[in-house]
């Protein structure tokens, strides 16, 4: 459990540092160049770790779904989103709505067990908990 929360900070991180970075670079050459930048250096970055690991199968890519692999293609609107909230409203805001953004898709995935995950019942401190957070978030942007 303490290596899932540990990765889990360190992405957070480098989520937080990425998106400062490419507002910076977006500022210099623009927001689509910047997340094509970001998207070329992360495919890099994966397949440099691949290529060392070797820890799976690229046959296995004709078993995943095509739905799925288009996955990677989020990033873009990701990166895009990003760095035009974080040139609009700062940086603490866009990760803390962004944050409570992916917890309310989170909290619809696992209700309704999209995308082959088993359901799971959310109840009221679920909610309060998402409720607080965004309290939070409206408090501190005062």
């Amino acid at each position: 459990m303490f290596r899932g929360i540990l990765f889990a900070f360190a992405g957070g991180a480098c989520i937080t540092l990425q998106g400062v970075a490419n507002s910076r670079i977006s500022d210099d050459i623009g927001t689509w160049q910047a997340a094509t930048i970001t998207q070329l250096t992360g495919f890099i970055m994966a397949l440099a770790i691949y290529l060392f690991v070797r820890d799976g199968d690229l046959g296995g890519f004709r078993r995943v779904k095509p739905l799925y692999l288009a996955g990677g293609a989020f990033g873009s609107v990701i990166i895009f989103s990003e760095v035009t909230a974080i040139q609009t409203i700062g940086v603490t805001f866009t990760i803390s709505a962004l944050l409570i953004a992916q917890l309310c898709v989170t909290f619809l995935i696992d209700t309704f067990g999209w995308f082959g995950t088993s359901k799971s019942k959310m109840g009221v401190p679920q909610f309060i908990g998402l409720a607080m957070m965004i309290g939070g978030v409206l408090i501190m942007k005062m």
